[in-house]
């Protein structure tokens, strides 16, 4: 007995015996602490980059339109030349603004605070299951919705020596812009729902709202994620965050309104907009910090992610793009500006009164204020942009013409795409890596008998399926 006791406090181990587990374990502990930091530096990147789109409706959008309607009248001035009365981008351009116009007119039939009201007098577990609701229907509505967009852009602008087989330009114009009335009409009910969450008396429906959030976590972090599946997940961070942020402006903008634009008002929402926003943050922190330790995916992967969003931005300022940066990032993260830039409009309109000369004049200096802080925030982002694309090894793929199924993304050490077989005589695949099954029949048809299929980044957007399911 006096034996075994004095085996059991002296016994001694040794982990250098398992050094490999150990050190394994100890650089998941690292990669979990570098993850807030590299988190963050995509989320900033891709916030301002979908900032940058949405200025682009107020900003830009309408000078464009201008210099078009000017080129249309001054054409029997000028003499016509060419095949095409506008540019293709002049046409798109165009038809956002009809769309724009028409479905915010649409918007005169709706009564927000009708909306309000009815909202509020809804239980609080009723409207907890609405807001949840909703929020799929986002989901659903953008991925319809871009597919209804490029539809009717690539109708207005097909070559006329094709032989078409739409149904025409006037009804997906008119799909469009019925499809834009009632996104619309959806983000109006989620910033009246949040807007009755900000107003409860003991903000209960608040924090079961932010509640929600965590409940993201249980329902992500346990299963098994890919490169591709978290790159979906972090744009679909990214275009959450900014819309709700957009909300909280509507929030605060119609609460400042029915408050007489009080200041002392106005520094009581700011401890709950503060809430919201942490509460958002450190969800996204927890999710994919966990995410990456439990499916062994580094740290650095958010940096393949950011050179990728900077990758479309960069391409898109080329002479020969073949999109407009704007529905670049509708494709890559879901966010559609045109249903928020309605809603922001219609509440601008109804809480700000315009009325006299110096109204008049300080609508125009915010103007031309916004237009200075889209063209600073679109040379700060195209600076930022270059450095990520250069520091990737990307610059060869801005000059490469594009190809469905190609290779645009440098291969990285520690492949986690989708589907990813590697039968090529010169690839090999790296030695931790498992032999994976062959691509399905039906996909390899698609592909052709001797063209491998190969999901880059850059062939991922936001409803790509990748696996088995959709982040």
């Amino acid at each position: 007995d006096a034996w075994h006791r004095n085996i059991l406090l002296t016994r001694g181990y040794f982990l250098e015996h398992n050094e490999a587990k150990f050190t394994e374990r100890r650089e998941k502990v690292y990669t979990c602490m570098r993850i807030p930091k590299e988190l963050e530096k995509l989320m900033i990147f891709g916030f301002f980059l979908c900032m940058d789109a949405f200025l682009y409706v107020f900003t830009l959008l309408p000078l464009r339109v201008l210099l078009a309607v000017l080129r249309l009248l001054t054409l029997p001035c000028c003499g016509f030349r060419g095949t095409r009365l506008l540019q293709p981008a002049h046409v798109c351009d165009i038809l956002k603004a009809s769309i724009l116009v028409l479905s915010f007119s649409m918007t005169h039939y709706l009564d927000y605070s009708m909306m309000y009201h009815l909202i509020r007098g809804q239980s609080i577990i009723k409207l907890y299951i609405i807001y949840n609701m909703l929020e799929v229907a986002d989901r659903l509505f953008s991925s319809f919705g871009q597919d209804i967009l490029d539809a009717l852009y690539w109708t207005a602008t097909e070559p006329k020596n094709r032989k078409r087989d739409s149904i025409g330009v006037i009804p997906h114009f008119i799909m469009a812009v019925f499809y834009v009335f009632f996104h619309t009409i959806l983000i109006m009910i989620q910033a009246s729902t949040l807007n009755v969450a900000f107003n409860s008396h003991n903000k209960s429906l608040l924090t079961i709202m932010m509640s929600s959030n965590f409940v993201e976590i249980k329902g992500s972090v346990f299963k098994k994620f890919g490169k591709n599946n978290l790159f979906q997940m972090s744009n679909s961070d990214i275009k959450e965050r900014f819309t709700n942020h957009v909300l909280l402006l509507i929030v605060c903008l119609r609460n400042m309104e029915q408050f007489s634009w009080k200041p002392d008002y106005m520094w009581g929402l700011v401890p709950d907009v503060i809430m919201v926003i942490i509460s958002e943050v450190a969800v996204d922190v927890v999710k994919h910090a966990f995410i990456t330790k439990f499916n062994d995916i580094s740290a650095d992967v958010y940096s393949e992610y950011r050179a990728s969003l900077a990758f479309d931005l960069v391409s898109s300022r080329q002479k020969n793009a073949c999109t407009d940066y704007s529905d670049s990032v509708a494709r890559r993260m879901g966010f559609i500006p045109l249903p928020v830039a309605v809603l922001l409009i219609r509440v601008l309109m109804n809480s700000v009164k315009v009325q006299g000369a110096l109204s008049y004049t300080c609508v125009l200096l915010f103007y031309l204020g916004l237009v200075t802080l889209k063209l600073l925030n679109s040379i700060v982002l195209l600076g930022k942009s270059c450095v990520y694309v250069k520091r990737a090894k990307m610059e060869d793929k801005l000059f490469e013409r594009p190809t469905p199924r190609t290779d645009l993304f440098p291969t990285p050490t520690t492949d986690y795409s989708c589907s990813s077989p590697s039968d090529s005589p010169s690839a090999s695949p790296p030695e931790t890596e498992e032999p994976r099954p062959p691509p399905a029949e039906d996909e390899e048809e698609t592909q052709g008998p001797s063209q491998p299929k190969h999901r880059t980044l850059l062939d991922i957007d936001r409803f790509t399926l990748c696996g088995n399911r959709i982040d």
